[in-house]
């Protein structure tokens, strides 16, 4: 560490005072509409820190990977790549079938986490989540699912990849095919219920009566790890791949509070050729999914459990705390226009001694959804967390809600009879090792200033194009505490484009390391946080000098802002995890090419662009980022 870095007991200190510093003041710059005064008053708080010890890259729209002076990447591991002996090789034609994808790595890779090999930090397994698909790539014909086998060939490409890696002796980490706990955990996977709503009748259909054996799953956003070394993947858009070949079937509210549509998203199509996902037919079966999913990489055989007491909503991540006295604490956001942020913490205390005991802690506990003051558009503020508890604050049979189980698979609405909060778009949270407090990206909301979502302290700006990134202290500095203080810490903008006006963002940001659409956070044991943007790209208009999509690191005591990386054409960067000594960063190039013009990663004429993820390192071998 730097000698002039602060120690932690210093940044705990100073963390209250932060609230009525840089966040406080970023949003005083933006409601004095990027004048002198409030973008000067910021600009005296950001002031240069050890803690970002590389220089800040300029945005490029080029079709590689660009990184600071010093730095390097290797690419881990494409889609397509085969993970077992016996597995097919990619073609780069799209022509493999879905069978073979099943033992393939799966596409659009998302949120990640890797586990540390017990006694050989050289050994690790990673967890990845592979979203969804681009069909003008998976598939041959280069259009949306045609047929059952192409649907199939979708459903094995999507879900979750498990794979070992392993250092060699020049510090390069490699993907190990061939291990036994390599593993695709796809659409059509059986699975269990956990939680309170396990064989609750709006999960049973036809193929489980019972409710508690749930097919598969897909859509999987980001995710989580826990304490006691089990991955959670976190189902976000599942709606998109339902549909209705019966063209006068009535949603019903529940149905249109998921944003389900009679003809599916347009590109899916899968409820045409498999009747599992056509909502006249088996309506329960969108109930089964929107949950966070518990999995186990150190067991290939474990039967994933998908966690009903977390909640069913579009959820992005899953950020795991404990509260002062060791429960779990989930932090999770739903990802859509004028949705909630939510937290649960668990009845019993985490035992790091007990494995078997931990297993069941993401069943029992409640589930909470948060409530902002801040109408007055003042930029920080108080706020509480309601519990979504059948019986309590309006969650009655009076209002729809027969048991706790109903309450948790019809979250949204409970969030809504309770009055929470609707947010721009929640999307990756994550929890500070230094101090505790918590931060949340609102990515965007072209809603926000409508009818039915007004503007708010929070989400202060109508049609918002560029987002911002939430931040909350809970209070006592506990985890499980029913109230917070909260502020803005940045907020995105364009001040070339947009000088003077709220869209400049606020005062810690300018045209040195612009962007929009922040959406994956994390933070690493040092305390940098790390921003990934999945926005516009087209460098142009409203955009324009913000280049692709990008990695950002900021210092959460200074208010500081740096870009680190930006991706290939057409991407997202998004997925994030650290070696446990620090000196590899892995993240996720997802949908290089979306639209084409990338030929990224092979840049080879003959294959076509595929999601990867990336190892990044220091050519000294130092820690990243510092």
């Amino acid at each position: 560490m730097h000698h002039n870095e602060p120690t932690d007991l210093q940044r705990l200190a100073l963390s209250r005072r932060r609230f009525i510093g840089c966040g406080a003041l970023a949003g005083a710059a933006l409601f004095l509409a990027g004048t002198p005064l409030g973008r000067s008053a910021l600009a005296r708080t950001a002031t240069s820190t050890p803690l970002l010890g590389f220089a800040n890259v300029a945005a490029s729209t080029a079709d590689t990977i660009t990184l600071p002076p010093g730095y390097r990447f290797d690419v881990l591991i494409s889609w397509g790549q085969p993970l077992h002996a016996d597995s097919v090789n990619y073609r780069g034609d799209g022509s493999h079938t879905a069978a073979e994808q099943l033992g393939q790595f799966g596409e659009n890779n998302d949120g990640m986490s890797l586990f540390p090999w017990p006694d050989d930090p050289d050994r690790a397994l990673m967890a990845i989540n592979n979203e969804y698909c681009n069909y003008p790539y998976l598939l041959q014909h280069g259009q949306s699912p045609q047929s059952l086998e192409d649907v199939r060939k979708a459903q094995a490409a999507v879900g979750v990849t498990v794979i070992e890696v392993r250092r060699d002796s020049n510090g390069a980490w490699r993907f190990v095919q061939g291990s036994p706990y390599n593993r695709r955990l796809h659409a059509n996977l059986p699975m269990a219920f956990g939680g309170p709503a396990r064989g609750h009748e709006l999960l049973r259909t036809e193929a489980d009566p019972e409710g508690v054996a749930p097919i598969g799953t897909f859509q999987n956003c980001a995710n989580g790890m826990t304490p006691w070394g089990t991955y959670l993947t976190c189902e976000e858009n599942f709606s998109d791949c339902f549909g209705s070949r019966d063209p006068q079937l009535a949603l019903t509210p529940a149905q249109k509070r998921y944003s389900v549509k009679l003809d599916g998203a347009s590109d899916n199509r899968w409820h045409l050729y498999d009747e599992r996902f056509d909502i006249a037919r088996h309506p329960n079966e969108l109930n089964r999914h929107g949950w966070v999913v518990e999995i186990d990489p150190f067991d290939p055989q474990s039967t994933p459990v998908k966690r009903t007491a977390l909640g069913r909503f579009k959820h992005e991540n899953a950020a795991i705390t404990l509260s002062r006295d060791g429960r779990v604490v989930v932090y999770m956001g739903d990802d859509e226009r004028g949705e909630f942020i939510y937290k649960f913490v668990s009845r019993d205390r985490f035992q790091p001694s007990n494995a078997a005991a931990n297993r069941q802690l993401l069943d029992h506990g409640d589930l909470y959804v948060a409530c902002l003051d801040g109408q007055s558009l003042q930029p920080r503020g108080e706020g509480r967390w309601i519990r979504l508890r059948f019986g309590e604050n309006g969650l009655t049979p009076e209002n729809g809600f027969s048991d706790q189980g109903e309450v948790l698979i019809h979250a949204r609405a409970a969030g809504s009879q309770v009055s929470a909060t609707r947010m721009d778009r929640p999307e990756w949270i994550a929890v500070s090792p230094v101090d505790g407090q918590v931060y949340c990206t609102l990515t965007n909301n072209v809603q926000r200033g409508s009818e039915g979502q007004p503007l708010d302290g929070a989400n202060p700006r109508a049609n918002n194009l560029y987002g911002q990134i939430l931040r909350w202290r809970e209070d006592g500095d506990d985890a499980a505490a029913e109230s917070f203080s909260w502020d803005l810490f940045v907020i995105a903008g364009n001040p070339v484009v947009h000088p003077g006006s709220r869209n400049a963002g606020s005062a810690n940001i300018d045209a040195d390391n612009m962007f929009n659409s922040p959406d994956g956070l994390a933070f690493d044991p040092d305390g940098r946080l790390w921003i990934q943007t999945d926005g516009n790209y087209s460098n142009s208009g409203d955009y324009a000098g913000m280049g692709n999509n990008q990695m950002l690191c900021a210092d959460p005591l200074s208010g500081e802002i740096r870009r680190f990386l930006v991706g290939p054409v057409g991407c997202e960067i998004t997925g994030v995890a650290f070696a446990a000594d620090r000196r590899a960063m892995f993240i996720g190039v997802q949908h290089p090419g979306e639209g084409g013009g990338s030929s990224f990663p092979d840049h080879r004429p003959e294959m076509r662009p595929r999601s990867s993820v990336v190892v990044i390192r220091r050519d000294d071998g130092g820690i990243i980022g510092a």
